[in-house]
């Protein structure tokens, strides 16, 4: 490589460094595929976190789909710079590629290095500041994006791999647990979400997907087990309508499952 190159790469890695000094804690949400409530997963444990006094930062990662302010209800904001993340609560702040194109519906057509880079910048040029926990919503697969969070990051907590129960989800969850260990980032464990479908009207719980799918990877890829978090009417509402569901709804199997992943996590990362 040619050594002004070199240099530069250096001189960004540093700038990067220096910028995320005040994050206590990173903690990056993957998926091995998508459709499996990954960026649900991570609104609501961002949320869920901030809800505790914890000071968070919401990092969308998901270029080519940036879904995260749908679900905070902030979809079409526009943001002059990357110098500030876009502040939700007293307690939580985001930031998205959405925010900074004209049209959210436009497409994202970018080849690796140009998703590096945005990447970079994202996490080089906000103005994150002191903070208990930035959370990372990673898009599915083990890609550029996957890759270059890892690597620039530095001291990751851990990765929190979701899943659905079903085989061809659990297949691809293995290849994110193996993602995590190859690049020596710790896996915090799985969350298995879709563990069966509540029925609104009389309480009563379907396995669509089937279940234990994710317990029994944990035990096979000798990684934790979070919790498993059922499908309900409510939470489908919830995002659709911007209000995440760890704040709209106080009680129901789903909330509980949620606080109890949540809590699983803390525990993980604070002992």
């Amino acid at each position: 490589m040619d050594p002004k190159m070199k240099a530069k790469i250096r001189e960004e890695d540093a700038r990067i460094k220096e910028n995320i000094k005040g994050i206590k804690h990173k903690i990056v949400v993957m998926s091995g595929k998508g459709g499996v409530g990954k960026s649900t997963l991570s609104t609501n444990i961002a949320y869920g976190l901030s809800l505790l006094g914890n000071k968070v930062g919401l990092l969308d990662a998901d270029l080519h789909g940036p879904n995260i302010p749908i679900m905070l209800g902030v979809e079409g904001t526009s943001l002059p710079s990357l110098s500030e993340p876009l502040q939700i609560t007293e307690n939580l702040k985001i930031v998205s590629l959405s925010f900074y194109l004209k049209d959210p519906n436009d497409p994202i057509i970018w080849r690796g290095p140009a998703k590096t880079g945005a990447i970079k910048q994202l996490l080089g040029d906000v103005n994150w500041g002191d903070i208990d926990y930035l959370v990372v919503d990673l898009p599915p697969g083990t890609g550029d994006e996957s890759l270059t969070v890892a690597q620039t990051l530095g001291n990751v907590d851990g990765s929190v791999i979701v899943t659905t129960p079903q085989d061809v989800a659990i297949l691809d969850s293995k290849k994110s647990i193996k993602f995590s260990k190859l690049v020596n980032m710790p896996v915090l464990g799985i969350v298995e979400n879709m563990s069966g479908f509540v029925c609104p009207s009389c309480g009563e719980r379907i396995d669509i997907f089937k279940s234990g799918g994710g317990e029994k990877v944990s035990k096979e890829m000798n990684v934790d087990f979070l919790g498993k978090i059922p499908l309900t009417s409510e939470m489908v509402e919830t995002g659709d309508e911007g209000k995440p569901y760890i704040f709209s709804k106080k009680t129901g199997i789903a909330y509980e499952s949620l606080n109890g992943v949540i809590t699983n996590i803390i525990k993980k990362i604070e002992g």
